[in-house]
């Protein structure tokens, strides 16, 4: 199973890079450096909402249902025309539901990082969270997970099964992060520090800390 950061360094994560920055405004490799950063964070969200019974049922509810995929189908109409208020009103919703209280502490520490406002930051994660939803709801399919016992293998998947304990533990400070964004060059030192690992999220995640 291809990680979420290889997705984003495929055709369809470049037209989905492009796509979010032109409707949102912002700079097509700023996007792409909030995308890096943030997926991966969403990801680990969920693994932990879906560390539960409820919440494993409630995210393969929604992938079996209105996230099953279709809208990685028909990108470029999603673009062509601007992304509509029900795609970022559902965007909104997913991020409030996956990162609770912690969504403005993360979108602050994002955008400290990548050199964004937090609005900005906001509104490129309400266009890319649908879409990274369709991302989930394709690989269930494929992967024939239709049980809420495999979902956290899936997520565990795309994270990278490989990942060492330091870059889990980066994603786990980012979600903890109050958005004074001091933790986060302390967690990216620990998890950069020293490593020549260049797979993994240490060497994707490389390029936006500097080594």
């Amino acid at each position: 199973m291809s990680g979420i950061l290889d997705l984003l360094n495929s055709d369809l994560g470049k037209q989905i890079i492009g796509g979010v920055a032109g409707s949102t405004g912002n700079d097509q490799g700023k996007t792409s450096s909030v995308l890096t950063m943030a997926l991966p964070v969403l990801m680990k969200a969920m693994q932990r909402n879906a560390s539960t019974p409820e919440g494993a049922e409630g995210l393969m509810g929604a992938i079996n249902g209105k996230h099953s995929g279709a809208i990685l189908d028909n990108l470029g109409d999603l673009f062509s025309g601007g992304v509509n208020e029900d795609v970022t009103n559902d965007g909104d919703k997913i991020l409030s539901h996956v990162l609770g209280a912690k969504r403005t502490g993360v979108e602050s520490v994002i955008g400290q990082k990548t050199g964004m406002d937090s609005s900005s930051v906001a509104q490129i994660l309400k266009v890319a969270a649908p879409i990274l939803m369709g991302v989930l709801g394709k690989q269930a399919s494929q992967n024939n997970v239709s049980g809420s016992n495999g979902i956290g293998d899936m997520l565990g998947g795309l994270l990278g099964g490989n990942s060492n304990s330091a870059e889990q533990s980066f994603l786990e400070k980012i979600l903890d992060a109050d958005g004074d964004g001091s933790i986060v060059d302390d967690v990216a030192g620990m998890v950069l520090g020293g490593s020549q690992k260049k797979g993994g999220l240490a060497g994707l995640l490389g390029g936006l800390f500097g080594k």
